[in-house]
């Protein structure tokens, strides 16, 4: 059985590619901050599916927790799944925020740097001695960073998703000697529970109407696709970027 550590797995895209993991047998990790609820409902979800889910507590923006988390990492592998070792690792927490350049603190700055750059980045390190050889790594970034995705209001957000994506490629190239893949998805925009798209009606006619398949995305859009970059359908990929947005500003 294949084991998955997935962040920030308590809703939205992280919650659909844990599911989606599940049911093709792979048994999950799940980090959680601020929603214990959402990770509960994963769990439920995955056992659902007659798989295995452990949900464990983690600040990808406080790197400082990172060896007490390995630690955890640790533990679940071995009580819940008798292993020493995990196969896949997707670094999915993040959080958004609008703001126009010159009204972009250094304060939110700092914080969508520790939490979309610094945070992956460090967490990966972090658990590379665990991550088996031959595995698979898939970074969630966001269309934003690309020109097809780019609106104002997102200069900090989308640049810490660009280096992102440049951290992709550099990690797809120094892991390849172990035979670990490393890609990135971006997202366009996706019914999440980051924004409340209950209460954007407006928002989402828009976004429609300059999606070329004529609807907004949603989480499984993209868990789907992370399911399957991880797995054996992905063999063969790896240092890509795959824009998941339905032909958004197509």
């Amino acid at each position: 059985m294949q084991i998955a550590i997935i962040t920030g797995a308590s809703s939205g895209i992280g919650q659909s590619a844990a599911v989606q993991l599940a049911k093709r047998g792979t048994g999950v990790i799940l980090t959680y901050r601020g929603n214990p609820t959402g990770a509960l409902d994963t769990v439920a979800a995955i056992e659902k599916e007659g798989g295995t889910a452990v949900a464990l507590p983690l600040d990808v923006g406080d790197s400082a927790a990172f060896p007490a988390f390995r630690a955890s990492v640790i533990a679940a592998l071995r009580d819940t799944w008798g292993r020493d070792t995990f196969d896949y690792l997707v670094n999915n927490a993040g959080f958004g925020q609008m703001a126009m350049f010159e009204d972009t603190t250094e304060e939110l700055f700092d914080t969508f740097l520790r939490v979309l750059l610094k945070g992956p980045y460090f967490l990966t390190q972090a658990l590379l001695p665990l991550l088996a050889d031959g595995g698979a790594i898939v970074n969630v970034a966001s269309n934003s960073a690309l020109l097809s995705g780019m609106e104002p209001g997102y200069s900090a957000y989308a640049s810490m998703k660009g280096g992102l994506l440049v951290l992709t490629r550099y990690l797809a190239k120094e892991l390849s000697p172990r035979g670990i893949r490393v890609n990135a998805v971006s997202p366009g925009p996706t019914r999440t529970g980051i924004a409340d798209w209950d209460q954007h009606a407006e928002a989402i006619t828009a976004i429609t109407a300059r999606t070329a398949l004529g609807r907004m995305g949603e989480p499984d859009d993209i868990g789907v696709l992370i399911a399957a970059l991880l797995g054996d359908e992905g063999r063969w990929v790896t240092a890509q970027n795959i824009e998941v947005a339905g032909g958004y500003n197509l």
